[in-house]
């Protein structure tokens, strides 16, 4: 396992931010959705509670419960410290304020953990990480992926965006990625790449404006279809 515990940032959202950050609609929900990389978040367990085929995967599944709690308790305060030095940063028609911030991510994280145990068991939360995912071929309608690709294209390489979104190309139908900002909130230099990329194996793509803003500007998705998909109005 090429993680450590100590590089996790246990920084889950709630199911409510999905679907405002993936702008999704109920029939999004009956195709199998893959969440990739969005580590203990709610979502998951919300949508198996409510009868949807829904799995995650993250490389942070491969540690306990507990574990994944006590980094969480560990990374909350320095991670609210940093949101309160750079207040022109955020956007808080969501969260209100630092404290309700902290109060969805814990939610998120509670909601998870009370699902992790029997969610293993099921084969909901699979360990695993892009860009080589360990699910078959065309297994879901949705693949999305939140706050990973994009976001930190400093440590992340072009040619690794390319092959991880290739990726879940292959094992879904359709893909959303958000947000298209960086961690310092500049567009990321590698979606152009990605999109040309895309586009030279037949695959379409649009830039979609969603109902969801925390980091300042970040209120767009990448989203990617097959050519027998609609295309949406942003």
């Amino acid at each position: 396992m090429s993680i450590q515990l100590n590089q996790i940032v246990p920084w889950g959202r709630t199911r409510d931010e999905y679907h405002r950050m993936f702008a999704l609609a109920d029939a999004d929900l009956s195709v199998g959705v893959l969440d990739c990389g969005g580590g203990p978040a709610g979502f998951t367990a919300e949508l198996a509670a409510c009868g949807h085929r829904a799995i995650a995967v993250d490389p942070i599944y491969a540690f306990s419960g507990s574990e994944i709690r006590a980094r969480f308790e560990a990374i909350a305060e320095p991670m609210l410290l940093q949101v309160r030095a750079t207040p022109n940063s955020w956007v808080w028609n969501f969260h209100g304020d630092p404290d309700g911030l902290l109060a969805h991510r814990r939610a998120a994280l509670e909601t998870f953990l009370a699902d992790h145990e029997s969610g293993l068991r099921e084969g909901r939360y699979l360990v695993g990480e892009l860009p080589t995912l360990p699910l078959a071929s065309n297994s879901f309608g949705l693949a999305l992926c939140s706050h990973l690709l994009f976001l930190y294209s400093d440590l992340l390489s072009e040619d690794f965006h390319i092959r991880a979104v290739r990726e879940l190309c292959r094992v879904a139908r359709e893909v959303r990625i958000f947000p298209l900002l960086t961690l310092s909130g500049t567009p990321s230099s590698h979606l152009a790449a990605v999109q040309s990329a895309l586009a030279a194996e037949g695959w379409k793509n649009e830039i979609v404006h969603v109902n969801y803003e925390f980091q300042r500007g970040g209120n767009q998705m990448l989203r990617i279809f097959r050519a027998s998909h609609p295309e949406r109005s942003s």
